[in-house]
């Protein structure tokens, strides 16, 4: 599960670095399906990645909006940050900790229950769907995209 994390926050600084030849303005412009725009769908990525594993350790999920990070330096700093607060978590994954059940009230009322590994691996799989948005999107403003290959990653 490490290797899968390492892969999305390696993605995901390339991304970063791809952006900086974007201007602000297509980098900010709304796009069909996802949560808005390229910045606004890195933050998105960060926020979850973020808040699940803050929600797993028994801490407080971030909550601030997107307006308060509209622009790549602020949410390039924010995701950093947040991968040095939840890399000690996954690196400290365990079999142990992957039937462990986090149960809370949904937005609509109902108890719900979640396994840490399923969780874990929707954090995962949510930031590869987003991946491919921005490879599309990025081929909209005529760009080649980030490649989302895993191998030659060194991670193996």
């Amino acid at each position: 599960m490490l290797k899968l994390f390492a892969y999305n926050w390696q993605v995901r600084q390339d991304w970063f670095a791809w952006c900086q030849d974007v201007p602000e303005e297509e980098l900010l412009r709304g796009r069909t399906g996802g949560v808005g725009g390229i910045l606004h769908t890195l933050f998105h990525v960060a926020d979850v990645e973020y808040s699940w594993l803050s929600v797993l350790q028994g801490k407080p999920e971030f909550t601030e909006p997107f307006e308060n990070y509209a622009d790549l330096r602020r949410v390039t700093e924010l995701s950093a940050r947040f991968r040095e607060e939840v890399r000690p978590f996954v690196m400290a994954w365990t079999g142990e900790m992957e039937d462990k059940v986090l149960s809370e009230i949904a937005p609509g009322g109902e108890p719900v229950s979640f396994k840490h590994g399923e969780i874990m691996r929707h954090v995962i799989a949510h930031e590869i769907h987003h991946i491919g948005q921005l490879s599309v999107w990025s081929r909209e403003i005529g760009k080649v995209p980030v490649t989302a290959n895993l191998i030659r990653r060194g991670l193996f």
